[in-house]
């Protein structure tokens, strides 16, 4: 497998997670969600790294999955390699930081899916979105079942995956999908701003705030027991008394994440 079908670099706390098939509009095919998996993990275990930004080479984000290594085969074949796009999106739901997409040009199919799943989408303006999978006989995966109806509603959901049409930016802005638009060719520089923002958070809780919310929807009183575990765990952290310090001291805090 070649390692160079996702880069990575990093600019401070933040890692850069870069999709690197551009000739092929960063397509998804089983090298790189496999190598996407990697790197997310790397990056999620890595204590110097507190955001993430993930990215694609070239003029588009990600243009779905890679159809030229499609083909009809039995379940259980098919099987591992849906389990590998999943591993990716486990990774950004379970991991501790916050990773934030940088969108440019088209995300269609699992590249919508792979947006949704982030944290935070930036978005360029002229950047196109599109469900897709039905054109293939697709319902599905990485998580959209979860993350669309989650920042869209599940009625707006509905429509989006059965009647599949290319949602602008600025349409994807206005119903959800994106939470913030960026001028074109700057996206990544936008997303960058937001995740250093985010590493000037306590990472610990951080890390109970991504918890809590991948509980969603869950039963509300049983999330009133998760909420009363996290804040009593987090009472009893350096970050947190470095907060309450810096607060009488009218300063801003400094967070280590211990």
């Amino acid at each position: 497998m070649a390692d160079d079908v996702v880069l990575v670099e990093d600019r401070g706390a933040v890692r850069i997670v870069t999709l690197n098939r551009p000739q092929r509009r960063n397509a998804i095919d089983l090298p790189l969600r496999i190598a996407l998996a990697e790197r997310l993990e790397e990056a999620m275990a890595d204590s110097v790294v507190r955001a993430i930004v993930l990215t694609g080479a070239g003029p588009s984000f990600c243009s779905g999955g890679d159809i030229s290594t499609m083909a009809r085969q039995e379940a259980d074949k098919t099987r591992p390699r849906a389990q590998a796009a999943q591993r990716v999106v486990r990774a950004i739901w379970g991991g501790p930081k916050p990773v934030v997409a940088a969108v440019e040009g088209s995300a269609f199919g699992a590249g919508t899916s792979l947006a949704l799943a982030c944290d935070r989408v930036v978005a360029a303006s002229d950047a196109v979105f599109s469900t897709a999978f039905t054109g293939v006989g697709l319902a599905g995966d990485m998580g959209i079942f979860a993350s669309l109806p989650a920042r869209v509603g599940p009625a707006r959901a509905r429509q989006l995956m059965l009647l599949p049409r290319r949602v602008s930016a600025t349409d994807a802005h206005r119903l959800g999908m994106v939470d913030a638009i960026a001028q074109p060719d700057n996206a990544l520089a936008s997303a960058l701003a937001d995740a250093q923002t985010m590493t000037s958070a306590p990472p610990l809780a951080v890390r109970e705030m991504k918890s809590l919310l991948g509980r969603w929807p869950s039963d509300p009183f049983a999330m009133l027991d998760h909420e009363v575990d996290s804040q009593a765990k987090l009472f009893d952290t350096d970050d947190f008394a470095e907060g309450v310090s810096a607060f009488h001291d009218r300063r801003q805090p400094v967070f280590n994440g211990s």
